[in-house]
């Protein structure tokens, strides 16, 4: 399973492959629990954890990102 620490050094680009994987993973082990008998029912607690770091990891990003363009340049100071 991944960390969040592996996770937070991973790039924008790998993130969202990553989370679009899990996600489908997810969807089709949701999919298998409905219809059959699962080899291992933890690995849906698994998934959805790992979708949840995934997005909390690219809502801190984007809220950082947010942070850093709102903050006015020296420069740009008023005097």
């Amino acid at each position: 399973m991944t960390k969040a620490g592996e996770l937070r050094e991973m790039s924008d680009e790998q993130l969202a492959i990553t989370l679009k994987e899990t996600t489908e993973s997810f969807f089709r082990l949701r999919l298998q629990a409905q219809t059959e008998r699962l080899d291992a029912p933890s690995e849906l607690r698994k998934h959805r954890r790992l979708i949840a770091r995934i997005k909390t990891i690219q809502a801190e990003r984007e809220r950082a990102a947010a942070a850093k363009a709102k903050q006015p340049e020296p420069s740009e100071a008023p005097t």
